[in-house]
């Protein structure tokens, strides 16, 4: 199969639309919402439900929204005047929304999640749950981490929406991730060169694909680029596709549809993850940490096997039985995520004793995996 069909094949399998839009491409020059901007999304958004796709929309904007209602000169500096802004920018929002989306026959739907929202289990499915609900009454979910008590979001100038986005994106079986941005997708070099083209599929993350977005100079990851390709790597790596295009390019989400070569589409990597390795590998906040020694770490990369107490050379972190954690190797490079079967007291008690050991040091040995292969997602860059 050719790259350009694999492209189209990619797109039309898609049945979860999560389309995640930037402040930039939601404002005016003036920091202002751009009131046509959400004329135009509302539209196309119309267009890919008629067409038989659940969309899900993941929209910046509540604090430009905020400056513009109540007619400041410039966006606030301080955290609190910032969290207050968003909670009248948010209303005002979603009432642009809702607003465009009628005249379109759709509701919108206003759905504010912060981290612990997507942390617990319980309530992450609940979230799943909730916006299955709203595509069966005919509404569009509009998603916004809730700016008004979370505070890491306000400090930050890019990055966090990105994650949230494929974070929803997760929440669903056969979803595709479309970024708009405020650049027409990843290029080949450094986007200021005149000779610098659109990637327009891009078959792997790899470390040739990072180093576009790497400052020759530090070796650090620079932009909002760097946000939107780990969000990229997660989603492809749990086997879905994402798209980065600029936002304003004339209707974009049909365009794509129909499989025009605008913007960049990553394609999915073939060994997906389940739901649940979705949520522990990338949705989940870890507790704590596993340093493994060197044969655990290849017994659970090449092998695919699961975490014996025998394997564990350190712990951190207080964690309870079910919480997920982190697995580093002795260098502290992350191997793995996965929820553990034992507390951090009992952990401590029992690491590097074989497994027909435990029962003797704890009074009982209720498993026999530390984490089981079956509840352990591997780190990105560690799946083939």
């Amino acid at each position: 199969m050719t790259i350009s069909a694999q492209r189209q094949q990619t797109i039309n399998a898609a049945e979860v639309w999560v389309v995640k839009v930037g402040s930039r491409a939601l404002t005016t020059p003036e920091s202002r919402l751009d009131r046509e901007q959400i004329e135009n999304l509302s539209s196309q958004l119309a267009e890919l439900v008629k067409r038989g796709k659940r969309v899900v929309l993941v929209s910046s904007g509540a604090v430009a929204s905020g400056v513009g209602r109540l007619g400041l000169t410039s966006r606030p500096k301080d955290l609190a005047t910032l969290q207050a802004v968003a909670a009248v920018g948010q209303a005002a929002l979603i009432q642009a929304y809702e607003e465009c989306l009628t005249r379109h026959g759709h509701h919108a739907a206003q759905v504010l999640l912060t981290a612990s929202d997507l942390d617990d289990r319980v309530r992450y499915l609940n979230v799943r749950n909730t916006l299955l609900s709203l595509h069966t009454i005919g509404a569009i979910p509009i998603i916004n981490e809730n700016d008004t008590v979370a505070v890491d979001e306000l400090k930050t100038t890019f990055g966090d929406n990105d994650r949230l986005a494929a974070m929803v994106a997760g929440l669903f079986s056969k979803p595709m991730l479309v970024i708009l941005s405020d650049v027409k997708g990843l290029y080949d070099r450094d986007p200021i060169d005149p000779a610098a083209q659109v990637l327009h599929t891009i078959p792997e993350i790899n470390s040739s694909i990072e180093e576009l977005v790497r400052d020759r100079k530090t070796g650090v990851s620079k932009g909002g680029m760097a946000s939107k390709l780990a969000a990229a790597r997660f989603v492809t790596g749990s086997g879905q596709s994402v798209i980065i295009a600029w936002g304003r390019e004339p209707q974009v989400l049909p365009r794509l549809a129909d499989g025009e070569l605008i913007g960049s589409l990553f394609l999915p990597q073939p060994k997906g993850l389940t739901p649940k390795k979705r949520w522990v590998g990338f949705s989940a906040q870890c507790a704590g940490r596993v340093v493994v020694d060197a044969g655990a770490a290849r017994a659970i990369v090449e092998q695919g096997s699961s975490l014996l107490a025998i394997g564990i050379r350190a712990i951190s972190g207080i964690f309870e039985k079910g919480d997920p954690v982190a697995i580093v190797d002795e260098n502290n490079v992350e191997l793995a995520r996965g929820q553990i079967n034992y507390t951090s007291s009992q952990v401590a008690k029992i690491i590097g004793v074989r497994s027909d050991g435990i029962e003797k040091i704890l009074g009982e040995c209720p498993y026999q995996e530390i984490i089981h292969r079956d509840n352990l997602a591997l780190s990105p860059k560690n799946r083939s």
